[in-house]
């Protein structure tokens, strides 16, 4: 494995955690999944985002944080470690779901706590149109999800790719999955993972499957 500390990033059911979960296994690494199945704010979003964004988000960074936090703590990094996300998710949710005001406070928080993690040594986005998108998140049957527009996927997907060709100084592969499916096609996976395990320059590069 070339790099020890690889994230995998992407919209709400483009194939995050399975894909951690199969390079971990592929390479006998660490796993990192999200908790935010442990955030109590979440449904609450869904059903009232103006009310509930700032509390929901703020709780995700903390989370993240602290998850991360604990990880460097125990010196995982000596060895290869694969998260379902960067702690750089918070920032791109939270430009899409907050006020002007409230995001300002909220990227102060940010940089403060970002400042104090070691970051991934390459950044993978799985980039998926936004029918499969929600295809995806019908069939995962989460009852929260099910109201999600296509408006939010949209500002999301164009703040993360914007958040990502900023990031100058690590190196960030987006993956096109032009359709396919990393878990049942096997020729697809194993391209995927020659795109990961070669030598990838700092910046934003762009890879189609």
């Amino acid at each position: 494995m070339r790099y020890t500390y690889i994230a995998i990033e992407g919209l709400i059911g483009a194939g995050k955690t399975t894909l951690a979960k199969r390079l971990a296994q592929e390479w006998s690494g660490r796993l990192v999944l999200e908790e935010f199945d442990d955030n109590p704010f979440l449904p609450k979003f869904y059903e009232d985002p103006a009310r509930y964004g700032f509390s929901v988000e703020l709780s995700f960074l903390a989370q993240r944080y602290h998850q991360l936090k604990r990880t460097t703590e125990q010196d995982l990094f000596s060895a290869c470690t694969v998260a379902d996300y960067s702690i750089g998710k918070s920032v791109v949710f939270a430009n899409v779901t907050l006020q002007s005001d409230e995001y300002v406070l909220f990227r102060d928080l940010y940089t403060i706590m970002y400042s104090d993690l070691p970051s991934p040594e390459l950044i993978v986005y799985l980039y998926m149109d936004l029918d499969r998108v929600q295809a995806r998140i019908r069939s995962r049957g989460r009852s929260y999800e099910q109201s999600i527009h296509n408006e939010y996927l949209v500002q999301l997907q164009e703040r993360y790719l914007d958040h990502l060709q900023k990031l100058k100084d690590s190196r960030v592969l987006v993956v096109d999955l032009q359709g396919h499916d990393l878990l049942n096609e096997a020729l697809v996976y194993e391209k995927l993972l020659k795109e990961v395990d070669r030598e990838v320059p700092l910046g934003y590069r762009v890879v189609t499957l």
